[in-house]
């Protein structure tokens, strides 16, 4: 029996899942590490740290599986987006990879609106200059570590540092490269013009694939180090939400999902290119050769929640550490004993800056309502309606622009939680289907290392093959027009909040 691997690059950590050829999975492991943020608004982490957590989880699904290395067919790599990763002429990092949700580089992204054009920015990349994106990252080293922008020999995002660490290969796939903001999206290559434009010289960039393609095999120390056969297929991958969505079967027109990790996302599958002009969504490749998707992303989603968990509820953490359950089990049953409105309490969720609809890096969250007598249940439902209705706007601007959404799939942290799952039904409006694998990204990834080693002859194909459906919730007619009537003030905060939110990061 021949057997595929997705490797995750995550934010809070790197998981590591070992299927069978029909997408079962034999076994998993995940190691974790830190996030630093050396000023507000900043936010890095160390490459390494994400090398040594592959390492470790690739060693210890080969060791527990006790399947033989002969037998792993390909691997595929799944990983955050948007990060920089600088190597030298060695192939050593130079500095700490300046992650998706930094938000420092507002100047910079006005040097590049401004060098390229907005509107040919947007008609190019399919994006107008974001701060989470790489381009911008790359300027702001340019522009405040020159001495260590001149010692860059190559440029790589996170799951492909991880890929050159296992191929010795300098190279990405299309997904992930379209968050770059180099990458002609509709053309699904490098841009030439924008790269001229800002003077990034081109051969810092690795070849681009498409997301089956494989790109390299792993090498002989790679081998030693990790426990698999030399040589082993390494395909392209893809960034985390297109893995995500192969994941979850969202590779047709129709097809959307939902998944809440630290950041949030409402994702639909196009065959056909569509742009926002206003750039509130994206639009990237996706893992299907010759598509596309459009997602809305907020940025602190369960980022909110895990910062909520990690600062006001440490007697939670330690009672479901005795009782051998997950934390977060425990926090959606406080949250459940607050009524919808969390008793007339809402949450922003812009502890990151926000993206969808917004693309404002001075947003803050904020807690709106408050008083004596909301409890710790309280602001726990509230950050959790919070964050939903900001996917509700993703949502919003989908449905706007006449991108199709005929089903809706939940994967993620919060995917897995049914009190979530169910908000997520009523405020939508729509029902949210579970896919009988948690796996996400890395089945994803996996299936696409099956494409392009020849176990199946498309993604859909391998898709139908692979995909079942667990569950579904349905909207229920009286939350949903409840949530509508705390929606309609949520929505007018950030509009009421916008210039304070500005001055504030002044003072």
């Amino acid at each position: 029996m021949q057997y595929l691997i997705g490797i995750d690059i995550g934010t809070s950590g790197t998981k590591t899942v070992l299927f069978t050829q029909q997408g079962k999975p034999v076994t998993s492991h995940s190691a974790e590490y830190p996030l630093y943020q050396p000023q507000n608004g900043y936010a890095e982490q160390e490459p390494l740290d994400w090398w040594n957590a592959v390492v470790e989880t690739l060693k210890a699904v080969m060791a527990k599986s006790g399947v033989k290395k002969q037998n792993i067919a390909g691997i595929g790599l799944s990983g955050q987006m948007h990060g920089l990763v600088m190597l030298d002429a060695k192939g050593d990092v130079l500095r700490r990879s300046i992650i998706w949700c930094d938000q420092r580089t507002s100047a910079e992204c006005s040097e590049i609106t401004r060098k390229v054009g907005r509107e040919r920015l947007v008609e190019i990349t399919a994006n107008p200059a974001l701060t989470g994106f790489t381009a911008s990252k790359i300027l702001w080293v340019r522009n405040h570590e020159p001495e260590i922008y001149e010692r860059c020999r190559h440029i790589l995002l996170p799951k492909d540092y991880i890929r050159y660490r296992l191929t010795g290969e300098f190279a990405t796939e299309v997904s992930d490269a379209s968050g770059m903001q180099l990458l002609d999206v509709p053309a699904r290559q490098w841009s030439g013009e924008v790269l001229s434009k800002l003077e990034v010289d081109p051969a810092l960039l690795g070849q681009v694939y498409e997301s089956p393609e494989i790109t390299g095999a792993v090498t002989a120390n790679a081998a030693e180090l990790t426990g698999l056969a030399e040589g082993t297929p390494v395909v392209g991958g893809a960034g985390d939400n297109a893995a995500a969505a192969v994941g979850t079967g969202v590779v047709r027109d129709g097809r959307a999902f939902t998944t809440i990790g630290s950041s949030g996302v409402v994702y639909a599958h196009t065959s056909a290119i569509s742009i926002d002009k206003p750039g509130r969504v994206h639009t990237f490749c996706c893992a299907v050769p010759g598509q596309w998707h459009v997602m809305g992303v907020t940025q602190g989603a369960g980022l909110s929640l895990k910062w909520f968990r990690d600062t006001f509820c440490l007697a939670e953490k330690q009672t479901a550490e005795d009782m051998g359950v997950d934390p977060y089990t425990l926090l959606d049953r406080e949250a459940a004993q607050s009524p919808i409105g969390a008793n007339g309490l809402l949450y922003l969720p812009y502890i990151m800056g926000e993206r969808t609809p917004h693309l404002d890096a001075d947003a803050r969250g904020v807690f709106f309502g408050l008083s004596a007598i909301h409890r710790k249940r309280d602001l726990l439902r509230a950050v959790m309606e919070g964050v939903t209705f900001s996917l509700r706007d993703c949502l919003g601007v989908l449905r706007e622009m006449d991108v199709e959404v005929g089903s809706m799939a939940a994967c993620g942290g919060g995917g897995s939680s049914a009190f979530w799952r169910q908000m997520l039904a009523d405020v939508f409006a729509c029902p949210v289907t579970t896919i009988d694998s948690k796996e996400g990204p890395a089945l994803g990834v996996a299936l696409l290392a099956g494409v392009g080693t020849g176990l199946y002859n498309s993604v859909p194909e391998a898709c139908d093959a692979v995909i079942g459906f667990a569950e579904t919730c349905a909207p229920a007619e009286a939350n949903t027009a409840q949530y509508l009537k705390y929606y309609e003030v949520y929505r007018n905060l950030y509009p009421a909040l916008k210039d304070s939110f500005s001055q504030l990061r002044k003072v």
